[in-house]
């Protein structure tokens, strides 16, 4: 019997778009001989949907007229499994079930830990990263404050709530200063590099964070690393063991790399290996021109970091490198990377679809290996308990 995969994309973040196209590539390289996909769709306004027609990118291109197609639904525990319920109609019919939850959604509202809580809260098995790994890779601040922590190198930053910086600008512009510009500003919960500027100097400075604060309350001023070199490097695994991918280099012809670089850009496939970009010319990705020395301390760093955050599954580790001073510092994790960053496992001779049978086999020990821990006590504390003279007042209902 095929194991029926639910795959859960969409969500209301400004990522959603991203999240369809890479939910899209994923159900249709999963091994049709080990799994059925089941498409489940968070649209814009949190309701879920599911449906066969949910498999296909250009259904989205148009939802609005085509959701009367699909089913919405919400997924529950019952004495059956895990259920895909119909939530229109007097009875709540059972249109779907599924086996393993597999969530590819990017951004606030889901890939933040908020999904992850609800998947675990039901106990089904998930291809991701844990409540507290997802909220820490999504916080750049509190990630970088934990990395600090554990001895992993993350470039200087000052960072400050909405309220803080709108109260007292003058403050913080001063700590910011002593970073030295240009400096790199960020929303704090945000990805695919949407919110982010580079600053110059201090009006341009006002200008970028006051963009940041439109999309996140919470904002991260860091340092720029001087004699940049940035590369990628994906890890999969959980806490017992970690494989790292090949080590990619990005380049582009802007400050940094776009929302337009990594999504857009000229038409051009993201994943492709090519050149360096002409200036102003949007990004493309080749392997990265490190020295073995570089390559094997970028590879330890990775795995460090994605234990430091006790990642699960598939994450992709960004970083900078100062190629004069041979320093390796962690921008950011991306515990569901765009595309699952299939493409970086190429050279390791892993197809997208060994890829995603690893994630699957990876929840599924997981899950496994957390159902033998003890989580409740036979004794029961309540038999002995006195309090119920409390109840003779309570009103029935």
């Amino acid at each position: 019997m095929k194991i029926k995969v639910g795959v859960i994309f969409g969500g209301e973040s400004v990522e959603h778009e991203i999240s369809i196209i890479t939910a899209c590539q994923a159900m249709k390289n999963m091994d049709s001989d080990k799994y059925e996909v089941v498409p489940i769709y968070i649209a814009k306004d949190k309701t879920w949907y599911t449906g066969a027609m949910l498999k296909e990118v250009d259904v989205f291109k148009d939802f609005e007229d085509l959701k009367r197609f699909a089913s919405k639904v919400v997924l529950v525990k019952t004495e059956s499994g895990f259920e895909l319920q119909k939530v229109s109609g007097l009875f709540r019919k059972t249109v779907n079930y599924i086996d393993v939850a597999f969530p590819i959604v990017h951004g606030k509202g889901a890939e933040d830990g908020s999904l992850a809580g609800y998947l675990d809260s039901i106990g089904i098995p998930t291809c991701e990263s844990n409540v507290l790994a997802s909220s820490l890779g999504q916080d750049k601040v509190v990630q970088k404050q934990v990395l600090n922590a554990c001895g992993i190198q993350t470039p200087k930053y000052v960072w400050f709530f909405d309220s803080e910086y709108l109260d007292n600008p003058s403050k913080y512009n001063k700590e910011i200063k002593k970073l030295g510009y240009p400096v790199i500003v960020k929303p704090a919960n945000l990805g695919s590099s949407i919110g982010i500027k580079i600053a110059k100097d201090e009006e341009e400075l006002t200008k970028a964070i006051n963009e940041a604060i439109s999309y996140d309350n919470k904002v991260i001023v860091e340092e720029v690393v001087k004699n940049l070199q940035e590369v990628n490097c994906a890890v999969l695994g959980n806490y017992e063991y970690q494989e790292t991918s090949s080590i990619i280099e990005m380049k582009t012809g802007h400050a940094f790399l776009t929302f337009e670089d990594k999504y857009i850009g000229n038409g051009k496939k993201k994943g492709q290996f090519k050149a360096a970009p002409k200036s102003g010319e949007s990004t493309l990705v080749e392997e990265a021109n490190l020295t073995k020395d570089m390559e094997e301390k970028v590879r330890s760093i990775s795995k460090e970091t994605f234990k430091a955050l006790n990642f699960s599954g598939v994450v992709r580790i960004d970083l900078l490198i100062d190629t004069k001073a041979k320093e390796v510092y962690v921008n950011e994790p991306n515990t569901i990377p765009g595309c699952l960053s299939f493409f970086m496992w190429k050279n390791n001779g892993k197809s997208y679809k060994q890829l995603l049978d690893d994630i699957i086999s990876i929840a599924i020990k997981d899950f496994k290996s957390k159902s033998k821990k003890v989580t409740s006590f036979d004794s029961n504390v309540l038999s002995s308990y006195s309090g119920s003279k409390g109840m003779k007042g309570a009103k029935k209902f």
